[in-house]
Order: C-alpha cells, then structure tokens, then sequence
C-alpha cells in the first residue's frame, strides 16, 4: 500500500504565508512521527511532500516543493501515484477542508476526517453549537463583547478557525479587550469565558460514529504577557478508571459522525467535570508520543478501521506517560 502523507506547513504549504510558518515545529513533529509509524508496517511504502528549503532525512520517497505555485500541481500528482492520502493540516482558513475535498476528488482513499466533520470542527461557534445542542459541556462562543454575560471580566479571544495556541489571548477585564480591539478588527475573531481547570486533551480513533480512546493527556500552557502558548503536552498522562473520557470521547463521535481516524479533544477539567474547547479533526501533537505510551502503533489502528475499534484498551501492551515539549512552540 502507497501513503501518501502529507503535512502542510513542511509539505509546501507555507511557501507563500510565512506566518503559519510558526506552526512548523508541531507539523514537522506529527509528520515524522506518523511516517515512522506507518513504514513500521510491512507493505507500506509512504511519499511525502517537502519544502525544499527543509532538510529531508525522513524514511520515505520525498517530493520536493519549490514555489507556491507549482504546489498543486505536484500535490496532485503525487496524490495519483499513490493509493491513500493521510492529509495533516491545520484548520485555519478552510486548508484542512480544501485539502479533504481534493483528496476525496482524487478518488484515493481518504486517511482522515470526513469533509462535513471538517467544516464543523473547522469553527469553533459551530462545534460548540452541535456538541452543546447534544448537551455536551461546551465553553460558551460569543461573536462579540456584549454578548459576554457581564459577570465574565476575564475573556480569551481567539479566531473562530485558529490553530493551537495561534493568536489566542486573555483579556483579564473588559478595559484591556475593549482598547485592543480597536486596533485589530476581524470578523473571525470570537470570544470565551475563561474557564479556570487543567487543560488536558482526548486522543481519539474514531469511525462512523463510534470512538475508542487511546490516551487523556495533560496539556502545557503557558501564559505570557496575555498571550497563551503550547509548550507541549504530558501523553497519556491521565488515568481514566472511571471511564468518563470515553465516555465523552464516545458521545463527540456520536454527534460528529464524519469523525474518522485519528482525532483529538481539547477540553478544560474543572471540578465540576472536563468542559470541551474544541475538536481536531486530523492528527495533534500528542500523536508524536501516542505509540511509545501506549505500546500500539496508531497507525495501524487507523488502517485497520473499523475493526481495530472493537479491541479493548485492555489490549495495550504498555502504558506510560510520554513527555512531548515544542521548543520553539508560539
């Protein structure tokens, strides 16, 4: 079987937006740790695409990328020549989706996300309205200021199609977000309560509804002159004895059933419970610890789909937790 894996800020992506070029470390992490897993399978080949400003040295039949404009063009006919597309993209400006849609015009078979569950999770409003109508814990969205309960003086903004930590800020009183919002009108902005908790995360597989959980992870976020920053995330840190995470896993699956293959959950656990922050539909940075914690080879999970839903976690060979840092996370 031919892979053809591909991340979008290594992959050529980023060549004509140096912005989203801080996401990097995280995409060359995830890509690594994916091709890893998947040539670790016997009759699996994998392409990928690469920035040629990028060094190479990954395991895999590399197809350099050298102007934006090309771009497409060699994504599409390295697409061809292969028999599957594993697509890891963030969600900013409908990249995942575009990406998604062409995979599935391809007529390849798609390692990911179903393109309605894509859209869905691509914004935040509209995850929390599903999940929040299926009464689900949501952190509330709002469009704007006043639509803030007035009891809530300390408010994150973020934009409503944002990707990790990017761009995402805590306004501790309403003074400090009233005078920058003046300076930086957009309409994608939206804004949440501050919700007090650990941030911790759900690895998830899942197919056509249903959902098994690999790992709870701890998240590490830090918080710097209002900013908020992703330093990295503790994989399977957390115990789930009581099997409220997958239980919670299982009930986002419901609601999402384009959910497919590896997922996560962000959520904040407060003591009154785990309140969801948003889904990632496509690979997060716990993937790149999830096989040395748990002792599975995700990616094989994902091929083997939907069978490998029906193995308990009992099966787990192992379970640690694994550090994952970013050193130069934003």
């Amino acid at each position: 079987m031919r892979v053809f894996v591909y991340e979008h800020i290594t992959g050529g992506g980023m060549l004509d937006d140096p912005q989203i070029a801080a996401l990097a470390p995280e995409g060359e992490m995830m890509l690594r740790a994916l091709v890893d897993d998947l040539t670790a399978i016997a009759g699996v080949e994998v392409t990928v695409l690469r920035d040629a400003r990028l060094a190479g040295g990954l395991p895999a039949s590399i197809h350099a990328v050298h102007t934006a404009v090309e771009f497409w063009s060699v994504f599409r006919r390295v697409a061809g020549e292969t028999d599957a597309v594993w697509p890891i993209a963030p969600e900013r400006d409908g990249i995942l989706a575009r990406i998604t849609r062409e995979v599935t015009s391809s007529d390849r078979m798609l390692l990911g996300c179903r393109l309605q569950a894509v859209e869905i999770a691509t914004s935040k409003r509209a995850t929390a309205e599903v999940l929040g109508r299926a009464g689900i814990s949501m952190i509330p969205v709002y469009s704007e200021e006043n639509g803030v309960p007035p009891e809530v003086n300390e408010i994150v903004v973020k934009p409503d199609d944002g990707a990790g930590c990017l761009d995402t800020r805590l306004f501790l009183n309403r003074a400090e977000l009233h005078d920058w919002q003046q300076t930086h009108p957009d309409p994608k902005w939206i804004l949440q309560p501050f919700v007090r908790g650990e941030a911790r995360s759900l690895s998830v597989l899942c197919c056509d509804g249903r959902a098994r959980l690999l790992a709870c992870n701890r998240q590490k976020i830090e918080i710097a002159d209002g900013a908020l920053r992703f330093d990295g995330v503790s994989v399977n840190a957390v115990s789930d004895r009581d099997g409220r995470y997958a239980e919670l896993a299982s009930r986002v699956a419901r609601e999402l059933p384009g959910l497919w293959g590896y997922c996560g959950v962000d959520f904040i656990e407060t003591a009154g419970g785990p309140v969801v922050l948003e889904v990632n539909p496509r690979l997060t940075t716990s993937y790149a610890g999830l096989r040395r914690a748990i002792g599975l080879n995700p990616a094989q999970l994902v091929l083997d789909l939907p069978e490998s839903l029906e193995k308990s976690n009992e099966s787990t060979r192992e379970s640690r937790s694994i550090e994952v840092e970013l050193a130069h996370a934003v």
